[in-house]
């Protein structure tokens, strides 16, 4: 066997054995959203894009907090906020940085983790929930570290519900013209519901302000005759 031969066999045994990145949430849309073809990049251009999805990681998925103590707000609702929770629990020393909200495969919100930065702040909580959470039918579980790991929206990122079965990306791009938005952040999402599937687009916007007012001024717009609903994921 030639040498090319045992280099190109090499590189085909590595290929193979090669497995895809299985994480489904916030830092591997917008990682997505930053990625291009290679035969386009210059290897410099490669090292800054391994270096801004680092980033993203490192600003999405940190890891938790030594002396932090974690829970799990349940009992939320469709149009619960951070400023809600932070707002109860207003003298827990919460941030909007110390809540990641937690959302279920139709992207309906389900549950909050919450990090506190101490455990007499937490056991403040307690009391405040004791008082307060039935009234807002709260209930609160302390929770492991390893909960907090999971990738966040962070107020980015635009759900549009409702999207045709035939629409494409020129589609969606269209009916959000005159919004700032990453155009190659957009992509689209099946999801079952009972009997029947449901298609989502998902798209990035640079800041939290610039992803809400693009929900403020499109929400209820028309993509191909169909009406859509647009929201913030946090």
């Amino acid at each position: 066997m030639s040498l090319l031969s045992k280099i190109i066999r090499s590189n085909g045994i590595l290929l193979h054995n090669l497995k895809p990145n299985q994480g489904g949430g916030g830092s591997q849309f917008l990682r997505q959203s930053t990625t291009h073809h290679f035969s386009t990049q210059s290897e410099q251009q490669q090292q800054q894009r391994f270096n801004q999805d680092r980033a993203v990681d490192a600003i999405l998925r940190q890891p938790p907090r030594e002396g932090s103590v974690y829970a799990k707000l349940y009992g939320i609702g469709m149009f619960s906020t951070k400023n809600d929770v932070i707002s109860l629990l207003e003298s827990c020393n919460l941030s909007s940085e110390d809540i990641k909200v937690q959302y279920n495969g139709l992207f309906l919100p389900v549950s909050m983790v919450l990090q506190f930065p101490s455990h007499s702040a937490y056991e403040n909580a307690v009391r405040i929930m004791n008082r307060k959470g039935r009234y807002y039918y709260y209930k609160m579980e302390k929770v492991a570290p390893d909960h907090w790991g999971f990738d966040s929206y962070d107020g980015k990122v635009v759900l549009i519900q409702g999207v045709p079965r035939n629409a494409i990306s020129e589609d969606i791009e269209r009916m959000l013209s005159g919004c700032d938005f990453n155009s190659s952040s957009l992509r689209f999402i099946w999801r079952q519901n009972f009997s029947d599937s449901m298609k989502f687009a998902m798209v990035q916007f640079p800041s939290k302000v610039d992803a809400m007012n693009a929900v403020l001024e499109k929400n209820g717009s028309f993509c191909l005759n169909t009406q859509i609903s647009m929201r913030v994921l946090h």
